[in-house]
């Protein structure tokens, strides 16, 4: 008999424990929220716009929600990720300035150091 192969990835910290059918514990609770928005408004609006209105309206709701229990870019989830964009865009200003402190600027006066003396100038290689 054969020995069994199990793939096991290089990267652990990318493995993430599944709770239920196959799925983690954010996107359980996402996909629950999910269905907690969207089958009441199937349910309380098919008799008045139609079936397909509403199974269209409910699926509209939903999607926000798997769109929080699936994406994932580089590690981070999607809220994260928003969360950067907005910093970026809106929390900070768009012109950032280089300023650094000038170490050799003493209370106005500006400190030159003395150059050294001797030793071969550079520029011109000795002629053999």
């Amino acid at each position: 008999m054969g020995m069994a192969y199990v793939s096991v990835p290089k990267d652990l910290t990318k493995v993430k424990s599944k709770v239920m059918f196959n799925l983690t514990k954010r996107q359980v609770v996402c996909l629950g929220i999910a269905a907690a928005l969207g089958l009441p408004f199937y349910f309380l609006t098919k008799g008045h716009i139609g079936t397909s209105n509403a199974a269209t309206g409910m699926v509209l709701i939903m999607l926000p929600a798997f769109f929080f229990a699936m994406y994932e870019k580089d590690g981070l989830p999607f809220e994260k990720i928003l969360m950067n964009m907005a910093r970026v865009k809106l929390l900070r200003s768009a012109i950032r300035r280089y300023e650094v402190e000038n170490l050799y600027e003493v209370e106005g006066e500006a400190f030159i150091p003395k150059k050294k003396e001797g030793g071969r100038k550079r520029g011109k290689k000795k002629q053999r």
